[in-house]
């Protein structure tokens, strides 16, 4: 990735109300949760509010949308999430991994199939 990228995928995600979103599309999957429902999820924010922040994070690319009849849907970009934090994580710790050891225990959680009773810490 490069520093460019990183730059608009953190500013994107450097507001509440935008991190908020990527977090539930991360726990939404593949699935995706149109608009409203992360309008909705959102303490009923205005539609027209969530959609600003939608389109500044599809511009930096941290979520697709796709069309679904009359509904936008929008999941995360999970390629590019995981290229955000390898970006952030790449020189951690600098072997020194005691200083990265909750993102590791994080990171060795990921199955590859999550499951409903997996948990993520906070």
């Amino acid at each position: 990735m490069e520093e460019h990228a990183a730059l608009d995928g953190f500013a994107a995600i450097a507001h509440r109300d935008r991190l908020r979103i990527v977090r539930m599309l991360v726990v939404a999957g593949a699935e995706g949760m149109s608009a409203g429902a992360i309008a909705a999820a959102l303490d009923g924010s205005q539609p027209s509010r969530v959609s600003f922040h939608l389109k500044e994070l599809e511009q930096a690319k941290l979520v697709v949308a796709r069309r679904e009849g009359k509904s936008v849907i929008y999941s995360a970009d999970f390629p590019m999430l995981s290229d955000l934090v390898a970006f952030l994580m790449h020189d951690c710790c600098q072997g020194h991994c005691i200083y990265c050891d909750k993102a590791i225990k994080l990171f060795a959680l990921c199955t590859g199939r999550p499951t409903p009773t997996d948990e993520l810490p906070r």
